[in-house]
């Protein structure tokens, strides 16, 4: 048995994943996702740095003006907020691009890990998947847009939602992350996306801790550029050790 097949921590999970990301036989297969995030993540991140003073200072604008002793306290609670916005949904974007080269990517750590060959090797499989992976990037979307939006209105509300709503929203994309990154293995074996769901919910503590690690170097200028593929590694060791049996 492969002595990296062991139950971790999920920041142990994301660790392991910057381990594989850099293995040899892995690293070719981390080529492509890497350039779709740089470069939607990269240009998307130099957009929002050249506006994110103008927008703090309209958030704080709304608090009443007796409780503008706060703004003091907000203003790094907005600036974390804004980040992960931004760098959540910009690499939402770069993973839907991006979904045949991370099941690709998926299937063959698994496969490192397991010497268990799961689907046809090859670009061709890739091409020939590409729309079912697309229509699974779209039901995921599906299910995280409606409550991205609810807490996106939460953020509008003067003094609540600049207090709550940046609580609310990590936990909300630490969750989103570990769906996220965790169903590209469970997809290649053709698990449902409830079912998978189902599952993650059993290992909340681990879904969670790894997807809030994620969450925080997405915010990361430059190691946000390299958590796409790390996160898929360290999701497939996650699903090998914690879901395939």
């Amino acid at each position: 048995m492969n002595t990296n097949i062991r139950q971790r921590s999920g920041f142990g999970y994301f660790f392991h994943g910057l381990e594989l990301a850099l293995t040899p036989g892995i690293r070719q297969f981390v080529i492509l996702p890497l350039l779709a995030n740089v470069l939607l993540v990269g240009g998307a991140l130099f957009y929002l740095f050249s506006h994110l003073d103008v927008w703090i200072d309209y958030w704080l604008g709304q608090l009443p003006e007796f409780l503008s002793w706060l703004s003091y306290l907000l203003w790094p609670l907005l600036v974390l907020t804004i980040l992960a916005t931004f760098s959540y949904f910009f690499s939402t974007l770069a993973n839907f691009v991006a979904a045949p080269f991370n099941g690709l990517l998926a299937e063959k750590v698994e496969v490192y890990l397991t010497g268990q060959k799961i689907n046809d090797d090859g670009m061709l499989a890739v091409v020939k998947d590409t729309p079912r992976i697309l229509a699974r990037e779209w039901r995921k979307l599906v299910y995280v847009l409606p409550k991205a939006i609810g807490l996106f209105l939460l953020l509008l509300i003067p003094a609540l939602g600049q207090t709550v709503g940046p609580v609310l929203w990590f936990i909300f994309t630490a969750w989103i992350l570990a769906i996220q990154y965790c169903d590209y293995p469970f997809d290649n074996h053709k698990v449902p996306f409830n079912e998978m769901r189902y599952n993650l919910k059993q290992k909340q503590g681990k879904a969670y801790s790894f997807g809030a690690l994620v969450s925080v170097f997405t915010t990361i200028p430059i190691l946000n550029l390299i958590v796409m593929p790390v996160a898929v590694c360290g999701a497939t060791s996650m699903w090998v050790a914690e879901f395939k049996k």
